[in-house]
């Protein structure tokens, strides 16, 4: 087993058993109907987020983070992009993905166990394209997470224009120092705006990968969570 292979062994060993989390349907705005897992917390109203996975993937890759969200206070729906994991609809459609993370937010704030004002969206590598430009449409959101961002994600741009529309909204970006394209990205989104946090890791790895293999990371971005969704 390599090296990364043993960090992401170790990281889930050290990890506390995952949530329990309970599965749903969300309709987005064209009709797709979209699989999703919603992780509760005991306290309630609680704030939420949604978790938005990497291309290619599903819902089933943030569990871990979930569980360690639920332990925080925090509520988690990680959902199934259109054409992904139990989703319908077609995987190469990228832009339509930014409702699914919106009917996602919409479901999170109709639901009486979430805090509609303390909203926040967390995504990876696509992923994180999808959570900026879904924030950028609805104000309501209060926090924006993304691992390894793309200027460009297959013409999905992140550019001034949409970081003017998030305004002075947290952001919190990390990409890993091996990653070149996600590093150049998270240093030219964070440049001279004091509410936007970069976090960059020695570890190798992209997207929820990088959060596997390198588990202060993990710890980083769900307590950064905590303290901005949670005041």
């Amino acid at each position: 087993m390599g090296r990364a292979g043993i960090s992401i062994l170790l990281a889930l060993i050290a990890a506390p058993a995952v949530a329990a989390g309970r599965p749903v349907t969300i309709v987005a705005p064209d009709g797709i109907t979209l699989a999703a897992m919603f992780y509760e917390t005991s306290q309630r109203p609680a704030p939420a987020v949604v978790l938005v996975h990497m291309l290619g993937r599903s819902k089933d890759e943030w569990s871990v983070v979930a569980e360690r969200l639920v332990d925080a206070g925090i509520a988690a729906l990680a959902i199934d992009l259109r054409g992904h994991g139990r989703s319908g609809g077609n995987g190469s459609e990228l832009r339509a993905m930014v409702a699914d993370v919106r009917a996602g937010l919409g479901w999170l704030a109709a639901n009486p166990a979430i805090r509609p004002d303390m909203l926040g969206v967390v995504g990876a590598s696509l992923g994180a394209s999808l959570a900026a430009l879904a924030a950028a449409e609805a104000p309501s959101v209060r926090a924006v997470a993304m691992i390894s961002p793309s200027l460009d994600y297959r013409g999905l741009r992140l550019d001034a224009g949409i970081m003017r529309k998030i305004g002075a909204r947290p952001v919190w970006m990390a990409a890993s120092t091996a990653d070149p394209y996600a590093l150049r990205t998270v240093k030219e989104l964070t440049d001279g705006a004091n509410a936007r946090e970069q976090r960059l890791s020695g570890v190798r790895g992209h997207g929820t990968y990088l959060l596997w293999s390198d588990p202060d990371l993990a710890r980083a971005l769900v307590d950064w969570l905590r303290r901005t969704l949670i005041f």
